[in-house]
């Protein structure tokens, strides 16, 4: 009876486990469904839809990629919130952040007198022991400002470049603030004249690298007249300028409009600059030529505020009282005049006394005519050989000190000294007059030698002045064409032959190589210009072979340019393929004229908002002073707080 008992009992264990063990997987089951319902709901009310949710057991698992590390904080912070953090396990991915880009490099650099200034964000990289040395040795070992900061970034494509053009430009510039950046270099600059200018501006665009763009602000200043000068001359011929000047373009202006009423026959210009003794200075000109215009022939001089006026031989003398006196109410003050009116000659009356002299187009000067005494004449001859050259002077003057007045030696030798300035000419003095003639290779000699004379020879002098301007002959080196003029010549020469290229390749036609050596010949003398030779094709095919198919036709050129041995350092091929069009491309004719290659100068850009006058460069200068010293009190304030 036992056994059967032992069998059952057994039975009902098994029976009691099966429904143990099942009534346990319903509750784990029931358990990871409630807590990844619950999860899943937490994340999408938090906008975490990115996330995934799986149970394991009693583990909840979290997988996805957030977008950045705080997201997938917060994706694990909301998961939290439901089942137990121990119970939550974080398999969530973070997308890779980008690399940083770098910070943008520059630097600028201020010169003037007091020395060289350098600010701006650099490579670290850069040698920057090297770059204050090449810009101490160019201000002479003078002192170099280094306010520059440095960060750890690869150095940018261009930014050698811009730095080495940026060094090279300083050391033709004494007062410059140079921008440098890289593939860009800003220059803002003041030259002393306009012939320096352009000199300037066209020496950097031949040295700046065919792949930096350039931006070029080069101001020259007015020049300083001194002495202020006008000479205007009324004979029968008409009017006629010896000398004008002006403080700007108002003023000559008018100036210019009251001598072309008085009669001026020929075509003359002021010059502008600075120096005038009044800002009425184009009133009391006007009012000056209006006044001799009224006595008929005559001269007037202006010397700063010295006015000269000298009547015609002859001219009624009531005319001229009244004239005079008109002209003396209405002159602005400060201005002072002086009127003369010759006496007539009689028959009885012997010539003057004269000295004259005379330089020939070789150099050689002959003197001859009235000296007071022999220390005079000494005195004269020395001075014309110190000169002309001792070798170039000959003397033959007589002493005759009864007929000459007190100051024969001052005008024989101002006479001697306007002599100089010209290449050739004659000069005669007389007690009343000093008369000067010649040729000049300077079209400003005559307006220079006005002003000198009016100086020297004092108020109330009359001078006259017959100077011819002639261009000087032609120096053995000839100076590099202008490169306008040499891109110009290009367009001209391929106006006549285009340079075309065998069908679908990069090889020049053979019909188009005396093309090619006729604009090599331009370059050869052009000499070293920033150029671009850029290639254009039609419309038809793909737009990337066309752009492929243009850098090659322009490489191509170049390398034929390099074949005839022209220096190509400073000049770049570009492609373009069909973008700049010059015509439609409907059409074979339209097409064959996109077709091309073009030869352009890489011009400056033009610097925004230039600022080129000198209170603000050296505003410039002192301000980067003022950071300087800013930040050396912080240094030490800050040494002082660690002492303390």
């Amino acid at each position: 009876m036992r056994l059967p008992y032992a069998l059952a009992a057994a039975i009902i264990f098994l029976l009691s486990a099966g429904l143990c063990l099942l009534a346990a997987s319903f509750a784990v089951t029931k358990v990871e469904e409630t807590s990844e319902f619950a999860v899943r709901r937490a994340l999408d009310l938090q906008g975490h839809d990115w996330a995934e949710v799986y149970s394991d057991g009693l583990r909840v698992v979290l997988t996805g990629t957030a977008s950045t590390e705080a997201v997938r904080f917060n994706a694990l912070t909301a998961a939290g919130t439901e089942v137990d953090t121990s119970r939550v396990i974080d398999e969530m991915e973070v997308t890779p952040t980008t690399e940083l880009a770098a910070p943008g490099f520059s630097a600028e650099i201020l010169r003037n007198d007091s020395g060289i200034s350098v600010i701006g964000l650099i490579p670290a990289s850069e040698d920057r022991d090297a770059l204050v040395k090449r810009l101490s040795d160019l201000g002479n070992g003078g002192p170099v400002s280094d306010l520059m900061e440095t960060a750890d970034y690869p150095k940018p494509k261009g930014w050698d470049d811009a730095i080495g053009f940026a060094v090279e430009a300083l050391a033709r510039l004494p007062r410059a603030k140079i921008s440098a950046s890289p593939g860009l270099v800003k220059i803002t600059a003041i030259a002393d004249s306009q012939q320096e200018k352009e000199q300037l501006e066209q020496g950097l665009m031949r040295a700046a690298p065919p792949s930096l763009r350039i931006g070029l602000s080069i101001s020259a200043p007015r020049p300083v007249i001194t002495p202020f000068t006008l000479r205007f001359l009324i004979d029968e011929n008409g009017g006629q300028f010896d000398a004008c000047s002006a403080q700007d373009t108002k003023a000559r202006d008018t100036i210019i409009a009251a001598a072309q009423e008085a009669g001026l026959n020929s075509i003359y210009t002021c010059t502008i600059g600075l120096g005038e003794p009044s800002p009425r200075w184009p009133e009391a000109a006007v009012l000056s030529i209006r006044a001799l215009a009224e006595l008929g022939q005559g001269s007037v001089t202006m010397s700063d505020a010295d006015i000269t006026l000298v009547a015609a031989e002859g001219t009624d003398a009531g005319t001229f009282d009244r004239v005079v006196g008109e002209l003396e109410n209405a002159l602005p003050p400060v201005f002072a005049l002086h009127a003369i009116l010759p006496p007539p000659e009689t028959e009885e009356e012997a010539g003057p006394p004269e000295f004259t002299a005379t330089r020939s187009p070789e150099g050689l000067v002959q003197m001859r005519g009235r000296l007071s005494d022999a220390s005079q004449r000494d005195m004269v001859d020395s001075y014309a050989r110190a000169a002309f050259g001792s070798e170039h002077v000959y003397t033959a003057t007589r002493i005759a000190p009864e007929d000459l007045p007190m100051t024969w030696p001052v005008r024989v030798l101002t006479g001697l000294e306007a002599l100089a300035y010209l290449h050739n000419g004659a000069l005669t003095v007389t007690p009343d007059n000093l008369v000067l003639n010649g040729v000049s290779n300077s079209p400003d000699t005559k307006a220079q030698i006005a002003g000198f004379l009016s100086e020297k020879l004092g108020d109330a002098q009359e001078f006259s002045l017959s100077i011819t301007y002639q261009e000087p002959p032609a120096v053995p080196e000839d100076t590099l064409p202008d490169p306008e003029a040499c891109e110009d010549r290009i367009v001209e020469v391929q106006a006549e032959t285009k340079i075309a290229f065998e069908p679908g390749s990069a090889t020049v036609a053979a019909d188009s190589r005396d093309t090619v050596n006729r604009i090599a010949d331009i370059l050869r003398e052009c000499g070293p210009i920033r150029l671009e030779i850029q290639g254009h094709t039609d419309s038809q095919g793909r737009e990337e072979m066309n752009q492929q198919l243009s850098q090659a036709r322009a490489q191509s050129i170049l390398n034929e340019l390099r074949g005839r041995r022209i220096p190509t350092a400073s000049y770049t091929a570009v492609g373009y393929g069909e973008t700049q069009p010059i015509a439609e491309n409907d059409t074979e004719e339209g097409r064959e004229q996109n077709r091309r290659i073009e030869f352009r100068l890489v011009r400056p850009e033009p610097v925004e908002n230039p600022e080129t006058g000198l209170d603000a460069i050296e505003a410039e200068s002192i301000e980067a002073e003022q950071t300087e010293n800013t930040a050396a009190d912080a240094d030490a304030g800050d040494q002082q707080s660690e002492q303390n």
